[in-house]
């Protein structure tokens, strides 16, 4: 007979045996993942056209505002305003600075995108990681500096530009110093091209950091909310664009178009061809009224005023009759008029 019962020895561990050798089996990889995580980032990706977007509907803010700000000194001397363009300039940009970036709020373009200002000096890695857009705002000396070079700079450099030109420092016949700080002004303008160009490459590249000044502090646009998507409408675009093309097209037919051609063309299909025929053939048939100094239209011999005639004929050599629709080769002033004048004196 063969014994039903197991060898002790052979006898498997028991259930909760094998839950704690399974656990400290584990256990060193768990502590391997979870040190991976908190020192790495999650990938996230923040669409370029969004933060180009922002930025526009930013140069589109500020030109409204500067649009109704200009339109309050209209009645001002003229030309002052213009002298002051770049003062009107920077203050309408602190203005925006003001009430968005220096309180924690995005700018009305970058709200729009639903984006704001991330620094990414100071992103912490918590275990409680989601969307990968977690991260503090801006610092004060971010924003600070953010307004000196983005405002502060801008203003410093037109007004140089605009001093510059004024005194002619490029031309030959200035002193040499002035030649020397044109110079300068020249290669500093180039480099900071040159530099924005290859910022320019690495945003299309990586996707951070639109213009320098966000790259040389760290500013980064993110989303602000992850669940929010572009919602832009393109109906007003599209209008646009069809009442565009209509208007360019109204343009250059128009001037292409004959009145009086378009007049005798649709003269067959007019309703009113017995009230023509019965029409007074004393009266001009451009002004309705009676002529006073009548003339002929040749070959149809139609009555109409000379000053209504002529400008007709001198518009339009092509010029047909408003009575019969032939075309007027020539006009001879009325006959009667003529007798008339000869038979008083």
């Amino acid at each position: 007979m063969i014994s039903l019962r197991s060898n002790p020895s052979t006898a498997p561990p028991p259930r909760e045996d094998a839950w704690i050798t399974s656990y400290q089996k584990l256990l060193p990889h768990w502590h391997s993942v979870s040190l991976s995580h908190q020192h790495s980032t999650l990938p996230i990706s923040i669409s370029r056209v969004n933060q180009f977007d922002a930025a526009r509907l930013d140069i589109e803010m500020s030109a409204m505002l500067k649009e109704q700000l200009v339109k309050v000194f209209s009645l001002m001397k003229s030309g002052m305003l213009f002298q002051y363009e770049p003062e009107l300039d920077a203050f309408l940009e602190f203005l925006i600075w003001r009430f968005s970036i220096w309180v924690d709020k995005p700018t009305p373009g970058i709200a729009l995108m639903n984006l704001r200002y991330r620094d990414e000096r100071a992103v912490e890695i918590r275990e409680n990681v989601r969307t990968g857009l977690e991260g503090p705002g801006l610092t004060v000396a971010q924003k600070m500096w953010y307004c000196i070079a983005a405002v502060g700079g801008q203003y410093i450099w037109a007004r140089l530009q605009s001093f510059s030109a004024f005194r002619r420092w490029g031309d030959s016949e200035q002193r040499p110093l002035a030649r020397r700080v044109w110079g300068l002004m020249q290669r500093i303008e180039g480099l900071y091209k040159a530099a924005s160009f290859g910022n320019l490459l690495l945003f299309l590249y990586t996707g951070r950091y639109r213009n320098l000044i966000e790259r040389a502090l760290r500013a980064r646009l993110v989303y602000e909310s992850p669940n929010m998507n572009r919602a832009v409408s393109f109906e007003y675009m599209n209008r646009q664009l069809v009442w565009n093309e209509f208007s360019e097209m109204l343009l250059l037919l128009l001037p292409l178009l004959n009145s009086s051609t378009v007049k005798s063309v649709l003269h067959p299909f007019s309703k009113n061809k017995s009230s023509s025929s019965t029409e007074d053939d004393s009266t001009c048939p451009i002004c309705r009224a009676s002529p006073t100094t009548p003339y002929l239209a040749l070959p149809c011999q139609h009555r109409y005023c000379y000053y209504c005639l002529r400008t007709r004929c001198a518009a339009a050599p092509s010029f047909r009759c408003s009575r019969c629709s032939e075309p007027v080769v020539a006009m001879q002033r009325h006959s009667s008029i003529v007798e008339h004048k000869t038979h008083n004196q």
